[in-house]
């Protein structure tokens, strides 16, 4: 009976160096971490960029327009309510609104609530945009997992959710 080896990744090439080189460090807590990290860049560069690619956007974009969507009809938000939901600061999003109003993705309307404020609100073309974009983004990224049972996926879940909830501050994300 033949037992086929585990197969090892980057990760674990460069933890066996460190636990050679440095006994004295958590090798596991490289490990975990540095997977995770992998994870995040292989994610983005071999399947988040081509498909914001082939739809014409890049990251920051995405990120708007999903948050519009994301936010019901009428598929608006004040500045300030995006500001918060995106956690950038407002030149940045200054930037970005202008970006996408010139691609005729948002535009910028009177807030018929405050009449001194705007609302970023998502054109037809914008919500056409982020739907097709958001479609393909979580087909790739359901194939990816794949590679995990369901109770994998939803303990792996849990496991990220419990970690991130110990990093992120208290209040950083309203909504």
């Amino acid at each position: 009976m033949s037992h086929k080896p585990e197969r090892r990744d980057h990760v674990d090439m460069v933890r066996a160096q460190w636990e050679k080189e440095r006994p004295d460090l958590d090798a596991e807590a490289i490990a975990i971490i540095g997977r995770v990290h992998r994870l995040s860049q292989i994610m983005f560069t071999d399947i988040h960029k081509p498909i914001f690619d082939e739809h014409g956007l890049i990251h920051p974009d995405f990120d708007v327009l999903a948050a519009l969507l994301r936010s019901g009809s009428p598929y608006s938000k004040s500045p300030g309510e995006l500001l918060s939901t995106l956690m950038i600061t407002s030149g940045t999003m200054t930037n970005r609104m202008d970006r996408l109003e010139t691609a005729g993705l948002v535009q910028r309307i009177a807030d018929p609530e405050d009449r001194r404020g705007v609302l970023i609100k998502l054109t037809t073309k914008g919500k056409e945009v982020i739907s097709r974009t958001l479609e393909d983004h979580v087909r790739a990224e359901t194939a990816v997992l794949k590679a995990l049972s369901e109770k994998e996926r939803a303990d792996f879940s849990r496991t990220l959710r419990k970690l991130l909830l110990t990093l992120e501050k208290p209040g950083a994300y309203s909504g």
